[in-house]
């Protein structure tokens, strides 16, 4: 409970404080409320030209935390300011603990009380505002429960800036770009090759690549182009390409996946290696601590227990190449206890039983697990669930395509959360982007198949 401070309850010399993080989601909060989009204030912006990112708080939003201070502590709820006049003397950055302060220095006619008001760096005692404020003080007690107010996620992907950050720093990956023979699918190459992450060599039909380069206002100087006429083609080039050692990972252009993988699958002339092939999303879903990989979302419609297993192997391949280091992987049910009438249960205990016993490593697994008491710690303890895994997976295993497919589109629709899509299994990566993604979507294709490409070559 919370009770506020009539004006006959306040004494002179009385005192309040209350403490605060500087977030960097503040900053871009405070941008969206106040219309102030100077790029000083914003944390991954440069705005004054000298190649850092400043990451200042608004002088304003220092100030409002004298508001908050005021509003919920000394008077309190009922308060209204009259006057803050206030200087500032240093700067809050995003990172900092801050503190504010407020000591009644007179009760004055009419409710009035007259505060003094600073906000000071907590480390250091650095004062970075000073002055007095006049607020008129609550005349009626008044208890309240203390509601959390509705939660606020800033939509950023700070995931997929890393793992572009971290890609960019091992060099261009050369990506054989099978028919980009549309604006898109053209983007998403020239786009991973201005980003330094790719030199992408482009295979089909020169005039209509040429074609979606002058729809996009782009130049080709110095891209290689190899000639292949027909989809069927341009996908067995591509193919050849990596056999060969001229490309270490493919790209999906304006061809179908159909087209692609049967290419990737010839027995002769594809890229099998030993694995079933599977489609993985790395989601970067605003709020979450970590990235969200999903699979299989594209490729295994009704997958057997042995793709499973293979599905799973490759996720913690992927999941082990973002960062990821002992990935948590939850098998997903409809319910998390076996039961013989959903086979998805079955599967989901027989794979955490795999993995107990070294058929399957890497990282930890565990099912079957509903998609609550995967995600959600309190899920899990609410229905008694004790393992590493309930609560807090960073892998999760669809018993399907369907849900897959549906788990990942959701968490864009709805939750706004970019995602990343490569195939695994086959000698090299396989970016697969849709015609809906994004720069930032396509980018991070990129990266997280430079990575998976890095991994696989030191785990071999």
């Amino acid at each position: 409970m919370h009770e506020n401070r009539t004006y006959d309850e306040i004494r002179v010399g009385d005192r309040a404080e209350m403490p605060r993080l500087c977030a960097a989601d503040d900053l871009f909060a405070f941008a969206h409320c106040s219309g102030n989009h100077n790029p000083m204030h914003l944390a991954d912006r440069d705005g004054d030209g000298d190649g850092v990112n400043e990451a200042q708080a608004p002088q304003m939003w220092v100030a409002s935390l004298i508001s908050g201070l005021l509003g919920w502590k000394l008077p309190g709820p009922g308060v209204a300011m009259e006057s803050l006049c206030v200087r500032w003397m240093d700067v809050a950055q995003a990172g900092d603990q801050l503190v504010a302060r407020a000591e009644v220095l007179a009760k004055e006619p009419g409710g009035r009380i007259r505060l003094r008001v600073e906000v000071d760096r907590a480390d250091d005692g650095t004062a970075l505002m000073g002055g007095e404020a006049v607020v008129r003080a609550p005349q009626v007690k008044m208890t309240f429960v203390e509601d959390e107010i509705p939660g606020l996620v800033v939509q950023r992907h700070l995931h997929f800036d890393r793992l572009i950050d971290e890609a960019r720093a091992l060099g261009p990956l050369t990506l054989a770009v099978a028919a980009p023979e549309n604006a898109v699918s053209l983007a998403g190459a020239l786009e991973a090759a201005a980003a330094g992450l790719a030199t992408p060599i482009l295979v089909g039909d020169p005039a209509r690549i040429a074609a979606a380069a002058a729809e996009l206002g782009a130049s080709l100087d110095g891209v290689e182009i190899v000639e292949a006429c027909g989809h069927h083609a341009a996908a067995e080039t591509a193919c050849l390409l990596v056999r060969e050692g001229r490309a270490a990972a493919l790209m999906k252009g304006a061809l179908h996946t159909d087209d692609l993988l049967r290419a990737v699958l010839d027995r002769d002339r594809g890229l099998r290696a030993g694995r079933r092939l599977t489609h993985v999303f790395v989601m970067d879903v605003p709020g979450l601590p970590h990235p969200l990989l999903i699979s299989d979302a594209a490729i295994n419609i009704a997958p057997d227990l042995e793709t499973k297993a293979d599905i799973v192997r490759n996720a913690i391949d992927v999941a082990r190449a973002v960062g990821i280091e002992l990935p948590k992987v939850g098998v997903l049910s409809a319910v998390e206890v076996v039961n013989p009438a959903i086979p998805s249960s079955i599967d989901a205990a027989l794979l955490s039983k795999m993995a107990e016993r070294g058929q399957i490593t890497g990282g930890l697994v565990d099912g079957p697990l509903a998609m609550d008491n995967a995600v959600d710690l309190g899920a899990a303890r609410t229905k008694g669930i004790k393992s590493l895994v309930a609560g807090q997976a960073e892998v999760l295993i669809a018993p399907n395509l369907d849900a897959g497919n549906m788990i990942a589109k959701e968490l864009s629709y709805i939750a706004h959360a970019e995602a990343a899509g490569v195939v695994m299994g086959a000698r090299a990566p396989i970016v697969l982007t849709s015609r809906a993604d994004g720069p930032k979507a396509r980018l991070a294709s990129c990266a997280v198949a430079s990575l998976a490409r890095v991994f696989a070559a030191g785990a071999r």
